[in-house]
């Protein structure tokens, strides 16, 4: 019996170690997304999130990534979100190291954003805001059938840095489907 309940208890273990190995999907905006597995889902901590995931450093720091998508014609454009993503920094935009970058996959256009800063983090509209140095920012707008999913990683620059290859990988897979 106590060969048996180890067994159990052993392939119980095994079978929870593969669920988290799988990655999870969700949509936004009617577009599919797939989870890169390094990415830890989060509880969205606003009603205006459609997802929200961690990525964890090796130093124990993490970062953020998050999902909006307001319907077509929502939160004011390719444009207008880039120069507000860039306006959440401290320093002025000229001084961000920011690019953009426009593609064009598979019929829909994508335009990513990364820029390098002092990050004011806090509420959106308002409130205090808390400097953060050293911070990256990864966005990507995809301009989908029913409206842009705005998609913006934030925090350490190492960290954001290094999940660029997994989110490109993610939004080109999502809409090669």
């Amino acid at each position: 019996m106590k060969h048996t309940m180890t067994r159990f208890v052993c392939l119980a273990a095994v079978a929870v170690a593969i669920a988290g190995l799988r990655a999870e999907k969700f949509s936004a905006g009617g577009i599919s997304f797939e989870e890169p597995k390094s990415w830890q889902t989060q509880k969205p901590s606003s009603s205006m999130r459609k997802a929200q995931f961690a990525i964890k450093g090796k130093d124990g720091k993490s970062a953020e990534v998050v999902f909006f998508h307001f319907g077509p014609g929502g939160a004011g454009g390719v444009t207008a979100n880039v120069k507000r993503w860039l306006g959440q920094f401290k320093e002025p935009a000229d001084q961000l190291n920011a690019q953009t970058v426009i593609e064009t996959i598979n019929g829909t256009k994508v335009t990513y954003v990364t820029a390098v800063g002092t990050f004011m983090k806090g509420p959106p509209f308002g409130g205090n805001k808390v400097p953060v140095p050293n911070s990256g920012l990864l966005g990507a707008i995809v301009e989908g059938k029913q409206g842009a999913v705005f998609i913006k990683a934030t925090g350490p620059k190492a960290i954001v840095k290094s999940t660029e290859k997994n989110l490109k990988a993610m939004v080109s897979k999502a809409l090669k489907k």
